[in-house]
């Protein structure tokens, strides 16, 4: 006989469900506008140069929400996708406190430290617009090959290619991290609800813009195609 599904347990996998549909929708929706405004080197390059060159971006004022928050489904999916993105990349960056090709570069130390301390700031913001929301937390993409995601396995691989390889390795983890956060931004603020939300998602992009530009300016960095 058929064992029953618990309410709440159906509940929950609808949900993330629904989020797991909305997540594609944004990253679909905001290539497709990005494709019809002409997204692509000329305007990367455009943000960069407009960007701070050597540093990257200060963190991101914390939003602190004194009222509830409603939060829709992109708003949702935005939250819940960059929360693991953000945890991935400080993972890659405390990876790299370890090696010592990084520890040999100043500027590449302080950037780090920088792109650290507003990913720490992010997350803190993010959850207390979930908490606001009263959203729950659900790392609905633990084990997937999303883009720009830094997963166990490129970390795994990361720890055991050889300190050479290394900068050029964490450059494209990191690259790929920023980029994929700065259309995921562009979606929250096209389709998102959340007015709280989506000036965090304008702040956030900015930051990566700047980001990028100062990783771009890393002595032997190697540029984006």
């Amino acid at each position: 006989m058929d064992q029953p599904v618990p309410a709440g347990r159906s509940g929950a996998e609808g949900r993330v469900r629904r989020i797991v549909g909305v997540v594609a929708t944004l990253i679909a929706t905001t290539l497709a506008v990005g494709v019809s405004q002409g997204w692509g080197r000329a305007d990367q390059t455009a943000d960069r140069s407009a960007a701070v060159p050597s540093t990257a971006a200060p963190a991101p004022a914390a939003v602190t929400p004194t009222a509830p928050v409603v939060l829709n489904g992109t708003d949702d999916a935005f939250i819940q996708l960059l929360i693991p993105m953000n945890e991935g990349a400080l993972a890659l960056i405390d990876h790299l406190d370890t090696r010592p090709t990084t520890g040999s570069d100043p500027s590449l130390r302080a950037l780090l430290g920088d792109v650290r301390q507003a990913h720490q700031a992010e997350l803190r913001d993010l959850r207390g617009l979930l908490a606001a929301g009263n959203v729950p937390e659900s790392n609905i993409h633990e084990g997937h090959q999303m883009p720009g995601m830094v997963t166990a396995t490129s970390l795994a691989e990361l720890r055991a290619a050889p300190d050479a390889e290394v900068p050029s390795r964490a450059a494209a983890l990191l690259r790929a991290h920023l980029a994929q956060t700065v259309v995921l931004c562009r979606g929250e603020q096209n389709a998102g609800g959340s007015p709280e939300l989506k000036a965090l998602a304008a702040r956030i992009q900015q930051a990566r813009t700047a980001e990028l530009s100062a990783l771009d300016g890393q002595p032997g960095a190697p540029r984006a195609d």
